[in-house]
């Protein structure tokens, strides 16, 4: 009997590799190496559902127990992967014990990115990740207290919206001149910023953290101008970086990601990658991109799956992403990056409006705003005009 393949990594993209390997045929036995004690499970809802009790771990996981046995999946959670070792096609876990492969997925996803400031170790002070993070977090939660959440992105302003909704004190800080600023036009970040302030939401742009105080446990959060916020919890949300140190290790390309081609292979013979960790080549924007989405996460292990399978299908997606954030729902269509114009459809003062994202004339992207008919034809739309008309992006 061959080896089976081996995924590292017991997300998203684990659990939709697993099915689609199975619905294209591929018999051999599935090994998968997870860092936490969970089944593979949603993590948007994090910031959102779980984070505001609604919803429970359990809830959270993407199939149900037995599915896995039932595909020969098996399952090693908490069983770390230490090494890779490609030239005898095998993977070490951190116990010291090998493990031969047929074929190799990586999808190690992500994890926050480090403030390299004086306090962050402190009690009080909190990522959202995982489910342990957030049950941390969601102890602390408490009508009163003082939250300062630095980082004004999805996560923060997610974060932001339900402890307020649950009755806290909360302060986003945000080093940008602007929320979003990396992924919205201004007109999308002032709509943000403005119903925040509706519900209470303090937010202070161009705000550079100095340090969180603090002896044993956070107390405030110093900014470079001298002021202090002070708090009796911080939430960090600038972020996040891929984990690419197992294949780096291992010898594979290393930019932003784990380098892939358009069917998620790496140059290794039988190693793939995809979701969060994987560095892809965008043939509708002529470039590399490596997304931080549930769209990608599914659909390039679905690429990834096929290849293994020995029936590689091109994967150059439309990518899209979503927040909530009180009782709003922001829908993105498509990258906005590069675009040299932009237009504002409807009128942000109704609640329900989009904005559309051009370069050269062709659309790149839509933000949809309580607009999910706009969402859904930007995401028909985006691919038909930029069709034929960017260079393809190099291996």
């Amino acid at each position: 009997m061959s080896p089976p393949i081996v995924i590292i990594g017991a997300g998203q993209s684990a659990a939709q590799a697993i099915a689609s390997l199975r619905q294209l045929g591929e018999a051999t036995p599935i090994l998968i190496f997870g860092d936490e004690p969970h089944a593979p499970y949603q993590r948007p809802p994090l910031s959102k559902a779980f984070l505001a009790g609604e919803t429970t771990a359990d809830r959270l996981e993407l199939k149900a127990r037995d599915f896995y046995e039932e595909q020969g999946a098996d399952l090693r959670l908490g069983q770390p992967v230490g090494a890779i070792r490609l030239r005898d096609r095998e993977v070490e876990t951190s116990d010291g014990r090998l493990w031969p492969y047929s074929r190799l997925l990586i999808a190690t996803g992500m994890r926050p990115r480090p403030l390299p400031l004086r306090g962050t170790n402190l009690a009080g002070v909190h990522h959202v990740r995982a489910i342990r993070d957030v049950e941390a977090f969601r102890a602390e939660l408490r009508p009163g207290a003082r939250l300062v959440v630095i980082g004004a992105g999805y996560i923060g302003l997610e974060a932001a919206a339900k402890a307020r909704a649950l009755g806290l004190d909360v302060v986003v800080l945000e080093a940008a001149p602007r929320v979003l600023s990396r992924v919205v036009s201004p007109v999308v970040s002032a709509f943000f910023e403005a119903r925040h302030a509706r519900a209470g939401v303090r937010i202070l742009t161009e705000a550079r953290v100095e340090a969180i105080e603090g002896a044993d446990r956070a107390t405030g959060v110093t900014l470079v101008d001298g002021s202090t916020l002070p708090a009796d919890i911080v939430l960090v949300a600038v972020g996040g970086v891929p984990n690419v140190e197992l294949a780096a290790e291992a010898g594979l390309d290393v930019a932003d990601g784990v380098v892939v081609d358009a069917f998620a292979r790496t140059a290794a013979p039988d190693v793939y990658a995809a979701g969060d960790v994987a560095n892809f080549p965008s043939r509708l924007y002529g470039r590399r991109v490596r997304l931080e989405s549930v769209q990608n996460a599914i659909d390039q292990a679905k690429a990834a799956a096929a290849a293994m399978a020995g029936a590689p299908v091109l994967y150059d997606p439309v990518p899209w992403f979503w927040s909530d954030q009180f009782d709003v729902k922001l829908q993105i269509a498509g990258l906005s990056e590069g675009h040299d114009s932009s237009l504002v459809q409807g009128e942000p003062d109704s609640g329900s409006f989009s904005v559309e994202y051009r370069r050269a004339g062709r659309l790149l992207a839509v933000d949809s705003i309580n607009a999910p008919r706009s969402h859904m034809l930007a995401r028909r739309a985006i691919p038909i005009d930029l069709a034929g008309t960017s260079e393809a992006a190099q291996a």
